[in-house]
């Protein structure tokens, strides 16, 4: 379906701000149809990592957008991460999920982000609905009851104006445009000075790491190393109280940490940053035609590798219901509900995703030896001597709160599996014969017949049957419907669910629910 752009409006959406979450938002919203206008300050993509892990979700995000076959050359599946106390004794190990895999890809990943993000960025400026400004920054902003009015200015000292009817901002944690609509950022209380440091190791250096990735939650200083794709290792080593930031990133200084690991022989520096990593988040994420996503909107410790993933969850949550709107799918007070609904799921898991992440940075960040040794012994007796295997995946939360059924169910919230389907000869990932948009999913037990009744009060509902002519190759979904007890799913278009039934009756209350809540 194609936008209708307003009157005196040029655009359905700026973005403001090309970086991983930018691109992705503009990708997909330009693939929904919409008109889109992005503009970063920067030209070029930076050439040095800063992300460095990124999960299946977003994996499914890219097979969306369409860039997973540019992307996979950069990513590598994700060690285990090994957890050592004060006496190097094991304490906790981090996995992934065993096989096969919930959302068809690999859970658990690292990879390299300037060719990932260059990707993301070709793939938006080869899209015929979006226009690209590089070099250029939005210096102001003006919003009325029709749009959004952004003033420009180029590099080259061009200036300019854009009209679009909402704006995303995803320019980042010193956000200004966030600053212009008066947003604030919320500490939730993690404030501590880190340096970052990239090493591109050579075979010799290869040969002393360890294998895994490991948190070394010593109390003299805490650090973490990092497994990345190829010979790429990263640290992240706390600072000490009088440690100069600026002194540590100097390349003597920066060996002179590592020395325990690497010598200047075994390898080269790639990137050196200090950083304090804090714990933020928006207190609106709203702000009239005005939302904000990535590190605009929220800050988290990298313990657990979520940065770049919480941004790409924020736009990915918010880019269908921008559509919808636009469309006039949905409208009146309906499309306010929708769109504040942003808000309110983002805010909700952000700030419980980010409690457990400080969860584990005590676990990693205990200074008091005493306290340490405590913690450690605890740890041990909570799993009775023998260290187990915690799948990463088990940290992250689901939605809890916003457009959800309010009939309670363990389902609602969660993300919906994307099993491997057999297509002719072929294996294909159910998303490619799913499609966009909103689903209903059937178990082969469920009427199908039946359901296409009941979801005719339901726009644009895509209606799939598990079963002959979508049969499944590793039992993924069939063994998620018999896990939650139901044989009927209602999908949102960002693939979590929004709520089950097992008959048609409850199907039937679930579908006109929801079509009461979209107008």
């Amino acid at each position: 379906m194609a936008s209708s752009v307003q009157r005196g409006v040029d655009f359905d959406v700026a973005v403001v701000g090309f970086g991983p979450s930018g691109a992705v938002a503009a990708g997909l919203l330009a693939g929904m149809g919409l008109r889109v206008w992005v503009c970063d300050r920067s030209r070029e993509v930076y050439d040095k990592p800063r992300a460095i892990a990124v999960d299946h979700e977003i994996l499914r995000v890219f097979q969306q957008l369409g860039v997973m076959d540019a992307v996979a050359p950069h990513l590598e599946p994700f060690t285990p991460s090994e957890y050592f106390g004060v006496d190097g004794q094991l304490i906790k190990r981090l996995t992934m999920v065993a096989p096969p895999y919930p959302l068809g890809y690999t859970p658990s990943n690292v990879f390299t982000q300037p060719p990932v993000e260059a990707a993301l960025r070709a793939h938006v400026q080869g899209h015929a609905n979006a226009t690209v400004e590089l070099g250029t920054q939005v210096t102001s902003l003006d919003q009325d009851d029709e749009g959004v009015t952004l003033q420009w200015l180029r590099d080259d000292g061009e200036e300019g104006r854009t009209r679009a009817r909402w704006v995303v901002a995803c320019d980042g944690a010193s956000s200004s445009v966030r600053e212009q609509v008066g947003m604030a950022l919320e500490d939730l209380s993690f404030d501590e000075p880190w340096l970052v440091v990239d090493v591109l190791a050579n075979g010799r250096g290869l040969a002393k790491l360890p294998t895994t990735s490991v948190q070394y939650c010593e109390p003299d200083r805490p650090c973490t190393m990092v497994i990345g794709p190829g010979n790429h290792r990263r640290w992240e080593i706390s600072l000490k109280a009088g440690e100069d930031p600026q002194k540590v990133v100097e390349p003597a200084e920066t060996w002179k940490l590592l020395s325990r690991w690497l010598t200047p022989e075994d390898g080269k520096l790639w990137r050196q940053a200090s950083y304090r990593f804090h714990a933020l988040v928006a207190d609106r994420w709203r702000s009239g035609r005005v939302f904000v996503a990535g590190d605009a909107a929220h800050q988290q410790p990298p313990f657990l590798g979520q940065g770049m993933c919480q941004g790409v969850r924020d736009v990915a949550n918010l880019a269908w219901k921008l559509a919808a709107v636009c469309h006039g799918e949905v409208r009146g007070a309906a499309a306010e509900a929708l769109l504040d609904s942003y808000g309110i799921e983002r805010a909700q898991h952000v700030r419980q995703l980010t409690s457990r992440i400080k969860g584990i940075g005590a676990v990693i960040c205990e200074r008091d030896e005493t306290k340490a040794r405590e913690r450690d012994a605890r740890m041990l007796a909570e799993c009775g001597g023998v260290v187990r295997d915690m799948p990463r995946q088990d940290v992250l939360p689901g939605l809890e709160l916003g457009l959800l059924s309010p009939v309670p169910h363990g389902a609602n919230g969660t993300i919906f599996p994307q099993p491997w389907v057999e297509q002719g000869e072929a294996r294909v990932r159910f998303d490619t014969l799913a499609g966009n948009g909103w689903w209903l999913v059937l178990d082969p037990a469920f009427d199908a017949m039946d359901a296409q009744a009941l979801a005719r009060g339901v726009p644009a509902m895509t209606i799939l049957r598990l079963g002959d002519a979508l049969r499944e190759t590793e039992g993924v979904a069939a063994d998620w419907f018999r896990r939650h007890g139901c044989r009927a799913a209602i999908v949102r278009p960002d693939r979590y669910v929004y709520g089950v039934a097992s008959n048609a009756a409850e199907l039937d209350a679930q579908l006109g629910a929801l079509a009461a809540r979209l107008g």
